[in-house]
């Protein structure tokens, strides 16, 4: 015992060295990482802020600084010239009403359709629930190209055509990316409460409505924002199902200043620039919603 009583503390000398030499080394890297990151994040987020830069200041440029060497970063004199003509040449309120539309019904069926299939492949003990969710996941794979002109050719014959129903509908269908993601968040949610809730009676629908949504506002509030910005920023889909000029969404409006031969950039510019304001307005209320559900989502699998 003597022997082993003397060797403890020579044992605990030998090692508290090489711990603390190795917090001291941590500590020491460490605010060089930290330098190196914040280095890092500062050069990327002026790379992606440049073009937005760009695109607010040339909306108040004078025509001919829009296209003057060299580049002439700061406008001057500001001129609104741009939005007066932007928001006059074609019906711009109009555009605006026609999309909020559109964003409001997209984003309610995706947020419902989405999370009421997420509950079934999460909750839900069944045999099929894991083939079908790779099924799902599969579907994600497949471009849009491909499945565009067999989509046409349905809602065509079904009469929608030059109407929202192409554009609303499918989101009601569910949508692969969103049901992934409510999946792994549905997963956190500990199964002890969906048991105690059915142990007193309570249905699944109820559980659906009641529990399970209710703790699922992060991740709900994500698939809402995505869908609203994928719905508002959208081309290619009122491109081809809409032909009336009076159902035209924001982002056809824009194409009016694109003519084939010259561009109106300057007007362009201020019409993108009110374009973005509503997104930005939606992501500074969200964002602290937003980047929880993006954070909590996928813990579990």
């Amino acid at each position: 015992m003597a022997v082993q009583e003397n060797l403890y503390p020579e044992d605990l000398e030998i090692v508290r060295p090489a711990a603390t030499q190795g917090d001291e080394t941590n500590r020491k890297l460490k605010p060089r990482t930290q330098i190196l990151a914040h280095i890092a994040l500062i050069v990327l987020s002026i790379i992606f802020i440049i073009p937005f830069f760009w695109m607010v200041t040339g909306s108040l440029k004078i025509n001919a600084q829009l296209s003057a060497f060299p580049i002439v970063w700061f406008p001057d004199p500001i001129t609104l010239e741009h939005y007066i003509y932007g928001l006059q040449a074609v019906p711009f309120g109009l555009y605006v009403l026609n999309t909020l539309i559109i964003c409001l019904f997209a984003v309610i069926g995706a947020v419902f359709s989405c999370s009421f299939v997420a509950y079934g492949l999460a909750k839900i003990d069944w045999p099929l629930r894991t083939p079908l969710f790779i099924i799902i996941l599969a579907t994600t794979m497949i471009p849009f190209y491909i499945t565009m002109v067999p989509l046409f050719t349905l809602f065509k014959a079904w009469g929608w055509v030059n109407t929202y129903l192409p554009l609303i509908v499918p989101t009601y269908c569910g949508i692969p990316i969103y049901i992934f993601l409510l999946r792994q968040f549905f997963m956190t949610i500990p199964k002890e409460l969906s048991e105690a809730a059915r142990i007193d009676g309570a249905n699944e629908l109820a559980i659906y409505w009641q529990l399970i949504l209710p703790l699922s506002k992060p991740a709900l509030a994500t698939v809402a924002l995505f869908q609203f910005l994928g719905s508002w920023s959208d081309f290619l889909g009122p491109l081809i199902y809409l032909s009336d000029s009076q159902h035209y969404t924001i982002s056809l409006g824009l194409s009016f200043f694109q003519g084939q031969y010259s561009t109106e950039f300057g007007a362009l510019m201020a019409a993108s620039t009110v374009m973005l304001i509503p997104v930005l307005v939606l992501f500074f209320f969200a964002q602290k919603t937003f980047i929880q559900g993006i954070t909590l989502t996928g813990v579990k699998g």
